[in-house]
């Protein structure tokens, strides 16, 4: 989908992938609406969007809360006309600990953000981008959502989630104006342990991954990209495709690998 002159909803727009895909999209010519519930970060976004900010709306919204999600339909429908795309990209890690002493209200705070925000959001817009010439609909996965990663072990099973939903979506949508992809990031710079609340353990000397960690502004020109190639699956740096490839090939192998790595992170 060319996305010059199209209308885009982007949650977690406030800071990292999600404010650099706005930016990205806006300087393609898009017109953007930007989500997120921390009003300080969307307006970092908005002046960083600069002379292309009258093509930027911003928006304070909890996607964990329906009727909140309802009225903003409302809202930006009436604003923009119509919406062209959707990208579900606000998430959220758990804290670096086994299930066994993950607490319940960091189960369902992950669950709600990660699969129901963006279920929510799905069917809040979906009938609206059902009736355009051309859509999208774009989910942010992660490799935990194909790979296990101990101490986040509920976050995997959040974006697995959302992973078999995006693939479910793009079957039930195959005959109609509306593509679907899902995007697999790797180790991305992000701000997402301090957004999540999260403390992330330091790694000891010596078992650090040598992998290169992908900025935020390189993961969101793959991303764009993407949309704009009509691709299905995205898989954001090396070590997702990697681990992807891997994990196919001998997943007894790549889970030991992981879990070898996560080892020195975890409570014993």
């Amino acid at each position: 989908m060319e996305v010059n002159n199209k209308v885009v909803i982007v949650t977690g727009g406030g800071n990292g992938m999600g404010r650099e895909m706005v930016l990205n999209l806006l300087h393609k010519g898009a017109k953007v609406a930007a989500v997120d519930m921390r009003e300080a970060a969307l307006i970092e976004t908005f002046k960083l969007a600069g002379d292309k900010s009258p093509n930027l709306t911003t928006h304070i919204l909890d996607i964990t809360d329906k009727e909140a999600i309802a009225k903003f339909e409302d809202e930006i429908v009436t604003f923009y006309g119509s919406i062209d795309g959707l990208i579900n990209n606000a998430g959220i890690i758990q804290p670096f600990v086994k299930v066994n002493d993950l607490k319940f209200n960091d189960i369902e705070k992950v669950m709600n953000v990660n699969f129901y925000g963006t279920l929510f959001m799905i069917k809040a817009f979906l009938p609206h981008l059902l009736k355009r010439p051309e859509a999208y609909i774009v989910n942010i996965s992660s490799m935990g959502g194909f790979l296990p990663v101990p101490g986040q072990s509920v976050y995997g099973a959040s974006k697995a989630a959302v992973k078999l939903l995006t693939e479910g979506l793009y079957a039930e949508l195959l005959s109609t104006n509306v593509k679907v992809a899902i995007v697999f990031p790797g180790a991305i710079g992000t701000n997402i342990s301090v957004n999540s609340g999260v403390e992330v353990p330091k790694m000891p000397e010596g078992n650090s991954p040598k992998i290169k960690i992908l900025s935020a502004i390189e993961a969101a020109e793959i991303i764009i990209s993407g949309i704009q190639k009509n691709q299905v699956r995205m898989f954001v740096g090396k070590d997702s495709k990697f681990m992807d490839l891997l994990y196919r090939f001998n997943p007894i192998y790549a889970t030991k690998l992981i879990g070898k790595k996560m080892k020195s992170l975890l409570p014993n």
